[in-house]
This record gives C-alpha cells, sequence and structure tokens, in this order.
C-alpha cells in the first residue's frame, strides 16, 4: 500500500503578486489624514501640512507611492 505524498518536482502555487495589483486606492477622494496614515507618521498638524503640501504636489498618486 502506498501512501500519497504531494510531488516534489512540482513548483508552489504562491506566486509574489505584481506591484501594481497591490494598490488599495479605491477611486475616492485621498485626504492628506489619508497619506499621513499611509506614511506610518501620527497625525498632527506639522505632518497634515506637509501632507497637504505633498497632495498639491503629486495628486493622489502621493498615496499610492507610500503604499507597498
Amino acid at each position: 500500500m502506498s501512501t500519497s505524498q504531494p510531488d516534489a518536482s512540482k513548483q508552489p502555487d504562491n506566486r509574489t503578486t505584481p506591484d501594481h495589483l497591490l494598490h488599495a486606492r479605491t477611486g475616492t477622494e485621498v485626504s492628506p489624514e489619508d497619506v499621513v496614515l499611509a506614511s506610518g507618521k501620527d497625525i498632527t498638524p506639522q505632518n497634515l501640512e506637509w501632507a497637504r503640501r505633498k497632495l498639491e504636489q503629486e495628486g493622489p498618486a502621493a498615496l499610492d507611492k507610500l503604499l507597498p
């Protein structure tokens, strides 16, 4: 009687997800708070001002650049 074992020569089915599929923006407005949180910073007046400037310069893509 033989035991069933997976074929060791098969490639595992866990492949890396392409970068363009990892972005989470859903088409909604991006707020300065979103940018601050995506950057890993605390929401403070200084960080919100930084995020406002970043959004003015880069638009919603500012958030995409911060996310994996």
